[in-house]
């Protein structure tokens, strides 16, 4: 193949995707992390290791959805007798309420990017809206898998007694800050 062709095919390859595309979380690359005051002496920090989900974006439309699930039994926050305190009933009760899950419902646009996701988050069984911020975002080719993906990172913040976590209050603190940081690719 010359150059004459090569060139015109690498471009075809490197162009964003027209119209909605259809995207799935990859869990390798894809963390929820919490932070959380502690009897005011420091900031307990922990993540979540299991995720899965569906990203549907169309940046024509300015749109799409997004469904997070955040497996809650996957906490970790690198201290064993903690987690286990945090899966039991008092806490995430994870034997009852095995999935944390943040849908979408409206992305929000600055020009051409995508600025923020307003939704709803599901945890202990009640249902609140959330906004996470998009600090970061880039869809594109991602040279390490040969594949074109997104990639976001996005943080809000949520209070843990509207959703029946009251274990602790007020000396633990009520508003829990959520990192997600996600990549997504379309699926095999």
């Amino acid at each position: 193949m010359t150059i004459k062709y090569l060139l015109p095919a690498l471009l075809a390859c490197l162009a964003l995707p027209a119209g909605a595309v259809d995207y799935q979380i990859d869990p390798s690359h894809t963390y929820a992390n919490f932070e959380i005051d502690h009897m005011g002496f420091s900031t307990q920090r922990g993540l979540f290791r299991q995720t899965s989900g569906q990203i549907r974006y169309d940046p024509e439309a300015r749109s799409g959805e997004i469904e997070i699930r955040i497996d809650a039994a996957s906490l970790d926050t690198g201290f064993g007798l903690r987690d286990d305190v945090l899966r039991g009933a008092d806490w995430f009760n994870v034997k009852d309420f095995p999935d944390i899950i943040f849908r979408s419902q409206r992305f929000v646009f600055d020009d051409e990017r995508p600025v923020a996701v307003e939704g709803k988050l599901v945890l202990l069984g009640e249902i609140r809206p959330m906004r996470l911020e998009i600090t970061r975002f880039k869809c594109g080719l991602n040279l390490a898998v040969g594949k074109r993906g997104c990639g976001a990172d996005a943080q809000g913040a949520l209070r843990r007694s509207e959703f029946g976590m009251q274990t602790g209050l007020p000396f633990i603190g009520d508003e829990v800050r959520l990192h997600i940081q996600v990549e997504a690719y379309p699926p095999p």
